[in-house]
């Protein structure tokens, strides 16, 4: 299977693509890997598709239950070809 480069797209919804691939490949369901990962399986749903920005713990939480390591979440990503989502910085 050829990896393909993920590009164009917010680094929340690449994320959110990979861990609903590494779930469909265990067969599991959002309730299955919610339940393994101790989460909501509304939460799994709006990570997949790129709703929610995630802790470096549910980064942990999630490969810890579908027992990789949390950089295989980023491999194909490209930072000069994705969209980052900055932070407005606040008015003093």
């Amino acid at each position: 299977m050829r990896k393909k480069k993920l590009q164009n797209e917010s680094i929340r919804l690449i994320f959110g693509k990979k861990i609903r691939r590494l779930r469909r490949d265990l067969d599991w369901t959002q309730e299955k890997l919610a339940e393994q990962a101790g989460m909501h399986a509304t939460y799994i749903g709006q990570i997949e598709r790129g709703q929610r920005n995630v802790s470096l713990d549910m980064i942990a939480s999630l490969a810890k239950a579908l027992n990789c390591r949390p950089e295989l979440f980023f491999e194909d990503v490209d930072l000069d070809k994705i969209k980052i989502k900055s932070r407005k910085k606040k008015k003093t």
